[in-house]
């Protein structure tokens, strides 16, 4: 038994399946491989079900990709020991209520890295050669190539900020297509990490700010996180600077931003997280009248490879973290 985790299938409530197998209810959709994986493990009650709406009185396990786990869903969640999370991010869980109970939170890190990181460079090479300018211009009169303009992302220094897996794949993707110099923070790895990668470790976001030609920031939202990059700091950016942010809205103050670029300072930002998911027009207009913003609705791990592979990946942890449990 797991410390911390009181579990007795004699004593708690039991879902209304006639079965040897645990249940196990799917709060998201998650891909149809996966469910179907599932099912040879476990009863699945998934959306659509009508049973789905008693998760919280009868499930000891549940999957999730987008819904919130509040404080409140786990006081009211008597036998719950486990949440499988598709995704790396939990930031949508309440982690401390599931401390406090000892609820195991089990994400998927790495399942998209790949996905994500070419979502970055994909980013990175449209701000860089302003297609969104372009395309835009395009839609209601000719544009003579002589009025176009971009920037050469060749042998250009990349600061990566957070070096965990996607930061990882982002900086050996510029690294060995694009000859980059990388300038690498992060405050979590030990010295002596990513031998593999030429990299300048930075001891301070500061070096990053004001020595990287592209930023792009690969940490999680927390307290210290949040507007990490604001006016001061997007002011010390260099003049025709590139940001990315792939990793999570609030990272970036968004009205900073805004207030920069129509300064005319960076050369332009790819952002495919907003502190508004998905972003609007209401309230990001003023941000996307700069035509070298380009904004994606999240979509890192938008792809059939990365879903499927996060969905696998939910289900397998998941599946490993209770026979354990069973075990002991």
């Amino acid at each position: 038994m797991a410390p911390g985790i009181s579990y007795s299938p004699e004593t708690t409530s039991q879902p209304p399946v006639s079965s040897d197998k645990r249940t196990v209810y799917f709060l998201d959709n998650l891909h149809p491989d996966a469910v179907e994986h599932a099912r040879t493990l476990w009863n699945v009650v998934a959306p659509g079900d009508k049973e789905l709406n008693n998760w919280r009185e009868y499930a000891s396990a549940v999957v999730i990709r987008g819904s919130y786990i509040t404080a409140d869903d786990i006081a009211r969640s008597p036998n719950l020991i486990a949440i499988g999370k598709h995704g790396v991010g939990i930031d949508k869980i309440d982690q401390a209520a599931c401390a406090k109970r000892g609820v195991k939170i089990l994400n998927t890190p790495g399942a998209n890295a790949r996905d994500v990181a070419e979502l970055v460079v994909a980013l990175s090479m449209t701000v860089a050669r302003t297609i969104r300018s372009i395309t835009t211009r395009q839609m209601t009169a000719p544009v003579p190539k002589e009025t176009c303009t971009g920037l050469t992302l060749h042998k250009k220094t990349v600061g990566v900020i957070g070096m965990g897996n996607i930061g990882r794949t982002v900086a050996d993707i510029f690294h060995r297509g694009f000859d980059a110099e990388l300038i690498a923070y992060d405050v979590y790895m030990p010295e002596g990490a990513w031998p593999q990668l030429p990299h300048r470790r930075a001891q301070s976001i500061q070096e990053v700010i004001e020595q990287a030609d592209v930023i792009t920031l690969h940490v999680p939202l927390t307290d210290e996180t949040r507007d990490l990059l604001s006016y001061t700091e997007l002011r010390q950016m260099k003049h025709d600077a590139i940001l990315i942010n792939a990793a999570r809205g609030g990272i970036v103050n968004e009205e900073d931003l805004t207030r920069v670029l129509s300064e005319g300072h960076l050369w332009g930002a790819g952002l495919d997280c907003h502190e508004q998911e998905p972003p609007s027009a209401e309230k990001y207009g003023k941000l996307w009248e700069n035509l070298n913003v380009v904004s994606t609705p999240h979509i890192g791990a938008a792809t059939n490879t990365a879903q499927r592979a996060s969905s696998m990946a939910a289900v397998d942890n998941l599946y490993r973290y209770l026979s354990s449990i069973e075990k002991n």
